[in-house]
């Protein structure tokens, strides 16, 4: 058994590693070309029987649909609001030619499409408007702008046929869609900034699904970047932006020359209305007169103690429910019960009562933080997607759990409802959950109690290698190791459980079997619709070299697409990337 299909315990249900990518290709048909369509006015919304057409019969009926189809989703999307954020390190080769992050950059916004692409900052790196360059998808004085990569959503804000040349590529499988693969270059006359580079059109309603290139001409100013832009099919009819990757190898503008990084933007929070919907109104239930019984001798008074509890159970719930529908944290689902899973392990190994319930939630950002929230432990999206295994795990859990057992409250000011009323914008200035100095090392030293007495407890040396890893990456990589909310694991002062460095083995980057950590975005996949997040199920996949372990390092996506029936209830697709050397 290789160390992919053993590293994972039966407790700790995550899948495994990486998928591969299996792509079906068909014979090629001829390729026309023919004159331009206008657009129609399209409808926000439609229902999926009136997008379903015939079958078109030419190239020419193709091309027609495809552009029709771009517009009807340019208008959705300037009804929708959803959450993107982009991650980018910054690369270089070492003295032995291995490629190596040396610095990142972080952006977490809400784009708006209203009137044009525009993004709303979280983290106070507002782009520079949509209107000061034409398509920032470029480098302005060598700092990406966040906006430039959330455009990467739009092929072209206004694609028209008459602005580009189509050629027939082939039919390719992408997951369980059948696709028709067509390169699309401007022509001579095209305005400048239009979309070069390759297509994929599902063959049922001819919506893009994928398109992969960069922009042409260059701009006299900096650059166009190259991109690999992919989209879901949310709900029945729609196919909205999900996933775009980044790569330049040796960019060169006029500011500067050998730029060489990887990025991954993200994009969810589409229906973070329904995710505020009142679910009681529909499951009301009326009691008849004589099922009806005076509870008022059961009834009885809180006492201090019960009252205190109380008071911080309701600042939890409102600082729980106000991330939520800000699209911060994912509605409660089957991750959390995996999670919860660890927790009880530790509380029963240590014979603790709490006399309340613990639940666990996570958050949907990058940046590798955990925190509490009264009794809800928090670990976000990209910390979990790096942790190596369950022992890893274990220890965030337990140094969390160790500020419930000890009674490190939450500010009960949040139990006023009143300070859940500010701009989404603003989240990470209104709400810190981040403990004291003396906090935390009071919470390390009780989780290593906990760690001790329970099933973990000789299975520590990986969650120190993970440590020593992180260690060991968190001066080149400030972005990704830095909370927003809470504590982070990794700083200049301190190292979250360093004790567990001293048994852990060496780091040995070129040891196959040595796992130290994984990169970004293996493990974990976002529903984008309703921000619900899944473990990715992936094929275990052996590695051949030392530089697919690529610990904390961002991947291509290639997520596998499939197609919603009209319930509307099916799953969206696998997202798990796959590494660069991953055949396609």
């Amino acid at each position: 058994m290789s160390i992919f299909q053993s590293t994972f315990l039966s407790l700790f249900l995550f899948a495994s590693f990486f998928p591969a990518v299996a792509q079906d290709t068909a014979s090629a048909t001829q390729a026309a070309s023919t004159q331009p369509t206008a657009a129609a006015d399209i409808p926000k919304e439609a229902p999926s029987a009136q997008l379903s057409q015939p079958a078109a019969v030419s190239m020419n009926d193709v091309i027609d649909r495809v552009v029709q189809r771009e517009h009807f989703f340019l208008a959705q999307m300037r009804h929708m609001r959803p959450m993107v954020e982009t991650y980018l390190q910054y690369l270089k080769d070492d003295k032995e030619g291995v490629t190596q992050p040396t610095k990142d950059q972080y952006f977490l916004g809400r784009l708006d499409m209203s009137d044009g692409p525009e993004d709303t900052s979280f983290v106070g790196q507002p782009g520079f408007g949509h209107r000061m360059v034409n398509h920032l998808t470029g480098v302005y004085s060598m700092h990406f702008l966040p906006l430039g990569f959330a455009q990467m959503v739009v092929l072209d804000t206004d694609f028209q046929r008459k602005y580009y040349d189509f050629s027939f590529v082939r039919r390719e499988f992408l997951g369980e869609l059948r696709c028709l693969v067509i390169d699309v270059q401007p022509k001579k006359n095209a305005p400048p900034g239009r979309f070069l580079g390759r297509i994929w059109v599902e063959d049922q309603d001819y919506n893009i699904v994928r398109f992969n290139g960069t922009y042409y001409p260059e701009p006299k100013i900096g650059a166009y970047l190259h991109f690999d832009s992919w989209r879901l099919n949310l709900r029945p009819g729609t196919w909205l932006p999900a996933y775009i990757y980044s790569e330049e190898s040796n960019l060169k503008t006029g500011l500067a020359k050998g730029i060489h990084f990887k990025a991954q933007t993200r994009l969810w929070g589409y229906d973070l209305r329904g995710l505020g919907k009142n679910e009681e109104f529909t499951q009301i239930l009326v009691d008849s007169p004589q099922s009806i019984k005076d509870q008022s001798e059961a009834a009885a008074d809180a006492s201090p103690v019960v009252a205190e509890r109380m008071w911080e159970k309701q600042a939890e719930e409102n600082v729980v429910d106000r991330m939520l529908k800000i699209g911060l944290l994912a509605p409660a689902g089957e991750v959390d019960k995996v999670l919860l899973t660890v927790v009880n392990n530790l509380l029963v190994t240590n014979n603790i009562d709490l006399q309340s319930d613990v639940h666990c939630r996570v958050l949907l950002t990058a940046p590798l933080e955990s925190f509490t929230i009264g009794h809800t432990i928090v670990m976000s999206r990209g910390l979990l997607d790096v942790l190596p295994d369950e022992a890893s795990l274990a220890m965030v859990l337990s140094h969390e759990l160790s500020h419930i057992v000890l009674g490190h409250r939450l500010d009960t000011k949040l139990a006023f409802n009143d300070r859940m009323f500010f701009p989404d914008e603003e989240s990470f200035q209104r709400l810190a959950f981040r403990r004291s100095a003396a906090d935390e090392q009071a919470a390390d030293t009780k989780a290593l109690e906990l760690l001790k007495n329970s099933p973990y407890k000789d299975k520590l040396g990986s969650a120190g290698l993970f440590l020593r890893a992180l260690q060991d990456r968190a001066p080149v990589l400030p972005n990704l190791i830095s909370p927003h909310l809470g504590n982070g694991l990794a700083s200049d002062k301190n190292l979250r459980m360093s004790s567990l460095i001293t048994n852990a083995p060496a780091l040995d980057a070129n040891r196959l079997d040595q796992i130290a950590a994984l990169p970004l975005g293996g493990r974990m996949k976002v529903d984008p619709w309703s921000d619900q997040v899944e473990l990715a199920k992936a094929k275990p996949v052996a590695l051949t070299s030392s530089r697919e372990k690529m610990p904390f390092e961002i991947t291509p996506f290639f997520p596998y697409l499939t197609r919603l029936s009209t319930g509307g209830t099916d799953k969206v697709a696998s997202t798990a990337p796959t590494p660069a050397s991953t055949p396609k």
